[in-house]
């Protein structure tokens, strides 16, 4: 993790309006860069990864959270306001550019995914739920743009 993301991470951090949002904030930030650094055909050293990542995790928000905590809170019903907070779409958006906004319920998907690969817990719940919102809205603007007259 390179001094300019965490940078990043801890800009979005700021935009909450107290410590419980701004920690909400914080986890969906760097998780999201963690899920979007997966996506890469170079071959990863988890260890040292998760070991920078954990770090950066610890001098934050303090002990007794980890990346893996991180991606297990995003993978609950604790993230949802998160993701649906206008304040939170804008500070990441502004940010965090290397991650497209469009791009959380892909990342979110693929953490549910390895979730239920790894741990065999059913991924239905809030977050699918989430998801599923975003896909449906994604398509009606998608329907509503092709109906535009003169496009």
């Amino acid at each position: 993790m390179n001094p300019e993301l965490q940078e990043k991470i801890l800009a979005v951090t700021r935009c909450g309006v107290d410590r419980h949002e701004s920690t909400g904030f914080f986890r969906v930030a760097l998780g999201l860069y963690y899920l979007s650094g997966l996506m890469t055909k170079e071959t990863l050293d988890f260890k040292r990864l998760d070991r920078q990542f954990n770090r950066f995790i610890y001098h934050t928000i303090g002990k007794g959270h980890s990346i893996t905590s991180i991606l297990q809170y995003m993978s609950g019903e604790k993230v949802v306001p998160v993701l649906e907070s206008q304040r939170f779409l804008r500070a990441f958006g502004q940010y965090c550019t290397e991650v497209p906004v469009e791009n959380i319920p892909f990342l979110l998907g693929l953490n549910l995914s390895v979730a239920k690969d790894i741990s065999k817990i059913d991924v239905r719940g809030p977050v699918a739920d989430y998801i599923e919102r975003q896909r449906q809205l994604r398509e009606a603007a998608e329907e509503a743009a092709r109906l535009q007259p003169g496009q």
